[in-house]
């Protein structure tokens, strides 16, 4: 219309009355915003922003403050924590819409820790004690070898997937314990920290032994003329007679204990995390044969890829100028 066009050909284009045309023109005018849509802003929250940050502010103290036996929140307890504090009742799965919508809480997993740890001998580890091993492997030019063992069954690790409402998905497996077990190790070269990943697949049903471990180190020895292996106090690493002869007969080879109960300092507890979890999650081998293949093809692939090895070293916090 301001354009000069005629408003019977605007308004029949539109579908409209010529009268709304003349009615938003104004509007347009008149209005900060113009014609810019206002979405009704629906109910006035039972809550208010005062009130809600005061909610918040009782959630981080820690479901164990206020009488529950952990410390993890649930939509129901959150319903009862608002009705004890501000008397409004609210149904649980409109507190689990109020946490996430307005103040961005997200469902996660919670990560178990034993309750044998010691958190004071776990942080004199890492001030004290993990960065003179560092600076004796770097003085004798030696890499840092962190390794673990794990393994993986033909049972699946199920993962959620996607499917039509109330169409439940069905995942056909084995509901057999057929396992490969691996020995896998994370390297880091000195002084540089360049990262690397060894790996050993061993006869199906079978654990890692001593002499399993004896081996591994023995190879890793013939690539890497000098390391330090820091690993966990697994009865078959440093307490076996047999790993102590070859530490006694391989000096090059300096073994060096993580502290109890903390598998989340060893970065190989990231791979086979992220292999086992996220790359097989849902898969359902016909055999230990297709098992095997696809455990050391996802572990080669890994290999690789050594940016996700650094991020499997940043995740653990250990002191390293990487």
């Amino acid at each position: 219309m301001d354009q000069g066009e005629s408003p019977t050909v605007i308004a029949r284009i539109l579908g409209t009355a010529r009268a709304s045309l003349y009615r938003w023109r104004q509007q347009a005018r008149s209005r900060p915003d113009g014609l810019a849509a206002k979405p009704h802003p629906g109910p006035t929250p039972r809550l208010t922003d005062a009130q809600l940050a005061e909610l918040e502010a009782l959630l981080l103290r820690g479901a164990p403050a206020h009488g529950w036996a952990n410390a993890l929140w649930t939509a129901k307890r959150g319903a009862a924590l608002i009705h004890r504090h501000f008397g409004l009742a609210f149904h649980p799965e409109h507190v689990r819409k109020l946490l996430k919508r307005r103040l961005h809480w997200t469902s996660q997993k919670p990560q178990t820790k034993a309750k044998e740890r010691d958190p004071d001998a776990i942080q004199h580890w890492l001030d004290e004690d993990f960065p003179g091993i560092v600076r004796a492997a770097d003085a004798r030019d030696a890499h840092l070898v962190f390794l673990d063992e794990s393994g993986c069954m033909l049972t699946p690790v199920v993962r959620r997937t996607l499917a039509p409402r109330g169409q439940t998905p069905v995942l056909p497996c084995w509901d057999r314990h057929d396992r490969i077990s691996a020995i896998s190790a994370v390297t880091l070269s000195p002084h540089d920290r360049h990262p690397g990943l060894r790996f050993r697949l061993l006869p199906d049903n079978t654990n890692a032994t001593a002499e399993q471990v004896v081996a591994f180190l023995g190879a890793l020895r013939r690539s890497l003329p000098r390391f330090t292996v820091v690993w966990d106090r697994n009865r078959t690493h440093g307490k076996s007679l047999l790993v102590r002869a070859f530490l006694a007969e391989h000096p090059e080879v300096v073994a060096e204990d993580l502290p109890g109960y903390a598998p989340e300092l060893n970065p190989d507890e990231g791979v086979w995390g992220y292999t086992k979890y996220g790359r097989l999650g849902n898969f359902a081998p016909a055999d230990t044969r297709e098992l095997r293949e696809r455990v050391c093809a996802e572990l080669t692939w890994l290999k690789r890829r050594p940016w996700f090895l650094y991020a499997f070293i940043e995740h653990t916090n250990l002191p390293l100028l990487i």
